[in-house]
């Protein structure tokens, strides 16, 4: 090839129109672009004057930069780029960008770029920048490939979600990130990509590089050339792992919910239910959904007026409807509903929940009961001027101190005070005058009967309402029994170091922290020896795992009782132990050790003789029961209740000693679905004829390997309870009349019961605050407050005398003493709270 043909060949390849003009601005070649650019043949362009391209001032500014252009000869550009307009072969005008170079013929050449083609190179540069940046900077990976399955890209986001970098994983089959399970998925992808498909939000599950699985929402679509040929597949994978989670939470809140929650569609049929309302209705879960909500009320036309009402106004609160079970029993509620969207704004049905009345007004009758415990100490607040005058005195203080409220005002404070301490009162006024609270001040009063007692101190300066100091507020806490009870830990610590069992302390990571003179004689290891060091040392190396069981029950705050295993003494030799193993909590609640009890086997085996010894004792008839129906074990109880010797009574049908033997077996079968029984009325028939009214207790008990070996249950006589009901009936009377103001509230803290004393102490009726919010009784200035006591009741902890301040119906704020205490059920559930209110000041 010539080198002629080469440089025209090459003219040819490139994409700007060239265009090649003599000094006189004739034109002498141009290429193929030129002709499309400008729609002439090149054989009407050779020969003509450049004018006919550019019509614009080319040839003047050409002409008086001439001389500058061919001063030097060899080949160079003129430094000079132009934006002037060009005209097509139809006359069309158009800007073009113009740069001119001189070549080694004389001639100059014109590259001739078209401004709008320019324009969309550059934009064209923009999205691809663009498109860049957002990729690097997604949360979610972006992912392109060849049809075959070769990855080409791999995004910041994928190579966090997948673990492999973009080295490790470009250029591999994207097969990397498929688990075995799935191998056929990406080949079914690519090819719906291949026909042109796109594949919108499927889930799916990715290997990590570790081999870990993660779920993800795959949309996979076509990658197109300019021709729109199908080259590639992008892929998009975003981790559902949060949302799975999410949703698995929130199904859970929906499940452990004590309330009947149920979705219904905008037809009326149910969508779906929580396991509160299987129960409420003693429908199973798959008959309720798909059928007509209002199926299960007495009234049918109200439940489908009320959903029509959330309709209309997009909500309905404590609607009255009764509830019918599958039995036949019927339950008030109250029910709140309301519309839900789906993300676009479509209404998908209305959300309910029911609130049973009935559980309420129990939940009130108990918290009534538990008024009786309120008759407890109370603390004596006195108030008084900056001169020491006392200006009020409360019952308590009467109580404490023995003086009478006439007996008091008027007087010097000093009145109570030891002379060995004359001038503490002085002390505190000077602190109190600056605007400083004085708290938990330990020191002695005097009695009106002259003994000498311990004392607590709180107190407070009382403003008037500029903020001005105009008083002392004084909280008079006798600590005869705090000092009594610091005596007992003292007693208990001398029981420990005495004890005949081996007590243990020990951190959570296993270093022992206390070890006992009985423990010293079990292990033979003394405290020297052994505290601080790792308490595996007493663990035989094939029981090393069983610690991590224990452990994780123990930090959940849950005891470990009468474990069963074997420990190694110093002197290596094996033995058996019972294991008592207790959370020992700060004062926050939080596990922060342990406290481990050992006993030989062969008190053990005493302790099951003297259990045996103590069933045998029992009124009550007890029973075990195999699961065919047969009896395996009786008390003496049982068999006087029967009047069946033992003998003949192991081995029968337990349930022939009953007057309806098929009610005897339903109950018995229930035991083994549910798990137990309770209160299940039946009526046992004597030997002798004579009949007696029960209610039995009954569950199924294990082995310790977790297979179930047959029930175990307790019946007792019915007149006992009733006469217990009585007397808690009797009860109740006397907490009507307390004095302090007794609260109950759910855990999420809204009101349950409220007693005429808490009416009077916070200004409220019942009817104005039972199912609110306790919330606004607490001063602004202590929002976490409430909070923090109901996180502590839901771990159980009782909160004891504890000091703050709360907010009357008329926003007077002042300063209470409170008791919190946890609410259980029947089966010991903490179900709610109890509040024991006491006002710490009292007005002239």
């Amino acid at each position: 090839m010539s080198p002629k043909t080469r440089f025209e060949n090459l003219l040819e390849a490139v994409p700007d129109a060239l265009v090649g003009m003599d000094q006189k601005g004739v034109i002498r070649f141009v290429n193929r672009q030129t002709e499309s650019l400008f729609g002439y043949d090149r054989d009407q362009l050779i020969g003509q004057r450049i004018e006919t391209l550019v019509p614009e001032s080319l040839w003047q500014i050409y002409a008086e930069h001439r001389d500058d252009y061919f001063a030097d000869p060899r080949a160079r550009s003129t430094g000079l780029d132009l934006q002037l307009n060009g005209r097509q072969r139809d006359g069309t005008a158009f800007p073009i960008d113009i740069s001119l170079s001189h070549i080694d013929t004389g001639d100059v050449l014109l590259v001739i770029t078209a401004v709008r083609e320019v324009n969309q190179r550059k934009q064209a540069i923009k999205n691809a920048q663009l498109v860049e940046a957002i990729v690097a900077s997604s949360d979610v990976a972006i992912i392109s490939s060849t049809l075959e399955g070769i990855i080409t890209s791999w995004n910041p986001a994928a190579e966090q979600m997948c673990g492999y970098s973009s080295k490790e994983i470009i250029g591999r089959s994207g097969s990397l990130l498929t688990p075995r399970d799935r191998a056929g998925e990406p080949s079914a992808l690519l090819e719906q990509v291949r026909n042109g498909q796109t594949v919108e939000h499927f889930e799916s599950t990715l290997a990590r590089k570790d081999g870990t699985l993660v779920p993800v929402s795959v949309t996979v679509a076509p990658i197109r050339d300019e021709g729109g040929a199908i080259v590639g597949a992008s892929t998009i994978a975003r981790d559902l792992t949060e949302l799975k989670r999410a949703a698995q939470y929130a199904r859970n809140l929906i499940e452990t919910a004590l309330d009947p929650l149920v979705t219904i569609s905008p037809e009326g049929t149910i969508n779906d239910v929580n396991e509160a309302t299987v129960k409420a209705t003693g429908v199973p879960r798959d008959e309720l959904i798909g059928t007509d909500f209002t199926h299960y009320f007495s009234n049918p036309d109200r439940a489908r007026e009320g959903y029509e009402q959330v309709f209309a106004q997009g909500s309905v609160t404590d609607y009255p409807l009764t509830l019918r079970h599958r039995n036949g029993a019927l339950t008030d509620v109250l029910y709140n509903a309301s519309v839900y969207y789906d993300t676009g704004g479509n209404v998908l049905g209305v959300f309910a929940a029911a609130r049973d009345v009935t559980g309420q007004k129990k939940a009130f009758e108990a918290s009534q009961r538990l008024a009786s415990i309120v008759e407890c100490s109370q603390d004596a607040i006195i108030s008084g001027s900056l001169d020491g005058k006392i200006t009020s005195w409360n019952p308590a203080a009467e109580r404490l101190y023995g003086y009478s409220r006439e007996e008091m005002v008027g007087k010097p404070a000093d009145f109570l005070t030891p002379e060995d301490r004359a001038g503490e009162i002085k002390v505190v006024l000077e602190q109190i005058v600056a605007g400083r609270h004085v708290e938990n001040l330990e020191t002695n009063r005097v009695r009106k009967d002259g003994t000498v007692f311990p004392v607590s101190l709180a107190v407070s300066p009382i403003r008037d309402t500029e903020g001005a100091v105009v008083g002392t507020s004084v909280i008079h806490r006798d600590l005869t029994e705090q000092k009594r009870a610091l005596a007992s830990v003292q007693s208990i610590a001398a029981i420990v170091e005495y004890s005949n069992d081996a007590i243990i302390g020990r951190t959570l990571d296993g270093a022992i922290s206390s070890w006992n003179p009985a423990a010293a004689r079990m292990f033979g290891y003394t405290s020297e020896e052994i505290v601080g060091k790792s308490i595996d040392l007493l663990v035989p190396k094939e029981r090393a795992g069983e610690m991590i069981s224990i452990l994780a029950k123990i930090s959940a705050g849950r005891p470990v009782d009468n474990f069963e295993t074997i420990r190694v003494r110093k002197d290596g030799t094996v033995f058996p132990v019972s294991l008592t193993i207790s959370p020992i909590c700060n004062e926050r609640g939080a596990v922060v050790a342990t406290s481990v009890i050992y006993r030989d086997v062969t008190e053990l085996k005493h302790a099951a003789r003297y259990s045996r010894s103590l069933i045998e004792a029992s009124l009550d008839p007890l029973e075990t029961i195999s699961p065919d129906g047969k009896i395996t074990d009786v008390n003496e109880a049982a068999v006087k209740a029967s009047g069946v010797p033992r003998n003949k009574l192991i081995g029968t049908d337990f349930s022939q000693y009953f007057t309806d033997p098929d009610q005897a077996r339903e109950g018995y079968h229930r035991v083994f679905e549910e798990g137990s029984v309770t209160d299940y009325p039946l009526t046992l028939r004597h030997r002798d004829g004579t009949l007696t009214d029960f209610l039995c207790n009954a569950s199924v008990y294990h082995d310790p390997e977790g297979n179930v070996l047959g029930v175990v249950a307790t019946v007792r006589d019915i007149t006992r309870q009733k006469e217990a009901f009585e007397a808690t009936e009797r009860m109740a009377s006397i907490v009507e009349y307390s004095d302090e103001a007794i609260i109950s509230s759910t855990l999420d803290g809204i009101i349950t019961s409220w007693n005429p004393a808490a009416a009077r102490l916070y200004g409220y009726s019942s009817e104005e605050i039972i199912g609110k919010s306790i919330q606004p009784v607490a001063p602004k200035d202590r929002p976490d407050e409430i909070k923090d006591l109901l996180a502590k009741i839901k771990t159980g902890l009782r909160v004891e005398h504890f000091e703050t301040t709360r907010v009357r119906k008329d926003g007077t704020v002042f300063p209470v003493s409170l008791t919190v205490s946890p609410i259980r059920g029947i089966d010991g559930a903490i179900v709610g709270t109890s509040v024991i209110s006491r006002e710490m000041t009292t007005q002239e």
